[in-house]
């Protein structure tokens, strides 16, 4: 029996892949294309739905990255994270780690504070209104080693309003070793890791080995192709590294959501949990991802319950909030 659709909203859970651009819906799109005079080339909400059409990483990218001309100032950072936080209650995330782009927004002139104060102002407010979020500067690994080195030492300054550092963007060509200075100034700094190691991509099982054996990845973004190196299976479980996968972008880039691959891993102890990506492009924020993996795989409510389990254990929490979101967990799981 597949689980309720009360069941997979209300169960208490971390999102740990969540791309604050890739929440911008169409409506919010327009809004801030109207407030700061940029045309967009198109005028309804059915106009921008209609552009979100791709079939691949390189596809969605080339839609994504457009997109966010309509990010302006501090105040529209402001917005976009505020919405998704939103969202994020009411989909029963208890723990939001989300991941952010300067360069995308740098690169086209707008002032680093601007967009790390305006995103930090959401995390703020979401705290107040009782969610426990944190916010991660992710380095577009399209772009140069010294670009992402330039980018980090001018947010060292801002270092208390993010919690770690993570890699994301079109893989081809841009191995994980590229940025290993990049990631060393920020454990240097204090900062968490996590990198993208995304589905099927050219010498995904070699750049899940690198993240994991070179470059001390505490998280892996993706990461399923890790089942082709049973070896590399053992080492996440030994080491109780997690796996932050998306089903329902998975199968925009490839002809599956990886949900064999979700559920084998997940049977195998790996601590792989599911997560929403860019909702606004995939058609649906987390609870919609466990409702569509839950339907496809057949999943049990405590198989169900075990994702929502490690996205709490793999979150980077302080222990005692990591203890009391696990303990409202195993509440609901017997009260449902």
């Amino acid at each position: 029996m597949a689980i309720s659709r009360d069941f997979a909203y209300g169960i208490p859970k971390a999102e740990l892949h969540l791309h604050l651009e890739g929440t911008l819906e169409p409506d919010l799109k327009l809004k801030l294309a109207k407030k700061n005079g940029i045309d967009i080339g198109q005028e309804s909400v059915e106009e921008v739905e209609a552009s979100y059409q791709f079939d691949s990483l390189s596809s969605f990218l080339a839609v994504y990255y457009p997109a966010m001309n309509v990010l302006q100032d501090e105040d529209d950072f402001y917005a976009l994270g505020s919405a998704y936080f939103a969202r994020a209650k009411e989909n029963g995330v208890v723990r939001a780690e989300c991941f952010f782009d300067p360069q995308a927004h740098t690169s086209r002139g707008v002032e680093l504070e601007a967009v790390i104060r305006g995103y930090y102002r959401a995390v703020e407010e979401a705290r107040e209104n009782g969610l426990s979020a944190d916010l991660i500067l992710c380095f577009l690994r399209d772009m140069s080693a010294d670009s992402a080195l330039e980018t980090l030492r001018a947010a060292l300054p801002y270092k208390d309003m993010f919690v770690g550092v993570g890699l994301d963007s079109d893989e081809r060509d841009n191995p994980p070793q590229k940025f290993a200075e990049a990631f060393d100034l920020a454990r240097e700094n204090g900062l968490r890791v996590t990198m993208h190691c995304d589905i099927d991509q050219v010498g995904s099982i070699d750049n899940i080995r690198t993240a994991l054996t070179e470059l001390g990845a505490e998280r892996l973004d993706h990461g399923t192709n890790i089942i082709e190196d049973p070896e590399l299976v053992k080492l996440v479980v030994e080491k109780g590294i997690g796996l932050t996968s998306c089903p329902m972008s998975n199968s925009f880039v490839t002809e599956e959501m990886k949900g064999e691959e979700i559920v084998e891993l997940l049977g195998r102890g790996v601590k792989v949990s599911i997560n929403s990506d860019d909702p606004a492009y995939f058609g649906g924020y987390i609870a919609d991802n466990f409702l569509t993996l839950a339907e496809k795989e057949s999943l049990t409510k405590e198989q169900v319950a075990q994702l929502a389990r490690n996205s709490i254990e793999i979150s980077w929490a302080e222990d005692s909030e990591r203890s009391a979101m696990l303990d409202s967990l195993e509440e609901f799981v017997a009260a449902n």
